[in-house]
């Protein structure tokens, strides 16, 4: 029970001190910067090609069963569209995020903890939360929804590509948006900036609270990204939930 109350509350209380802090304190918007290149700079290729890949390997499987019952994997195109945009671009992109934006967070902020540059700075008048976190968290929120958009069009790129070129039918079908409307693209903007603002407060999180030597920084390491994926996940459920409920 405790687990679980810190997976949900910890992070909405480091969100509440890092909000307070930045008010009080102000942001670095220069570090804000250095921070989203870290998060989306380097994240990108991962997350494009990642999502290239998994927009092959949907329509190869699609390919597969559309054979089967329909003949023909171009009906399953503007469907297929649908889920990407609404759920599986947000999502999986994030995911990949977390995979490599939160092991750097939490490995940072844990070596920082370690080393007790953390409570160095606190001595020298700073504020971890507003020096460290808040940049961390305006980044998350505008790199994630960047990022997620740019997987989203990798995976549709890719699929068009291996429709058309791999199984011969018309690939334009996976691009079809008849099936996508404002609520869809609502909720994907959600998904993307509440996985945006979860990702770095999780890795923060677990690398504030890291004690110890070199042992600690892995375990606050493995700990923010399993976290972060894991919210992810949450996140991608819950809204998914509010939004069929809404629509009923």
């Amino acid at each position: 029970m405790n687990r679980v109350l810190s997976f949900f509350g910890a992070p909405v209380v480091l969100f509440a001190r890092t909000t307070r802090a930045g008010a009080r304190e102000g942001v670095s918007w220069r570090e804000c910067m250095v921070q989203l290149h870290e998060l989306g700079g380097r994240s990108v290729w991962l997350v494009m090609s990642g999502m290239a890949f998994f927009g092959a390997v949907l329509v190869t499987i699609a390919n597969s069963q559309a054979r089967r019952f329909v003949g023909n994997v171009a009906v399953l195109g503007p469907a297929y569209f649908e889920l990407l945009i609404r759920e599986l671009g947000p999502v999986v992109s994030a995911l990949l995020t977390a995979s490599r934006a939160g092991a750097g967070h939490a490995a940072e902020l844990s070596t920082m903890s370690v080393n007790e540059q953390v409570e160095a700075l606190e001595m020298s008048a700073g504020d971890p939360y507003s020096d460290l976190v808040a940049p961390r968290v305006v980044a998350g929120l505008l790199g994630v929804p960047l990022l997620s958009t740019l997987g989203t069009v990798a995976a549709t790129l890719s699929a068009v590509a291996v429709a058309g070129i791999a199984f011969g039918v018309d690939g334009r079908a996976f691009m079809d948006p008849r099936y996508v409307d404002g609520w869809d693209l609502l909720a994907a903007g959600l998904k993307a900036g509440a996985c945006g603002l979860y990702i770095p407060l999780a890795a923060a999180v677990a690398g504030l609270r890291a004690r110890g030597g070199a042992e600690a920084v892995g375990a606050a390491t493995t700990e923010g990204v399993v976290t972060a994926s894991l919210g992810c996940l949450l996140i991608d459920f819950a809204v998914s939930l509010a939004f069929q409920l809404l629509r009923l």
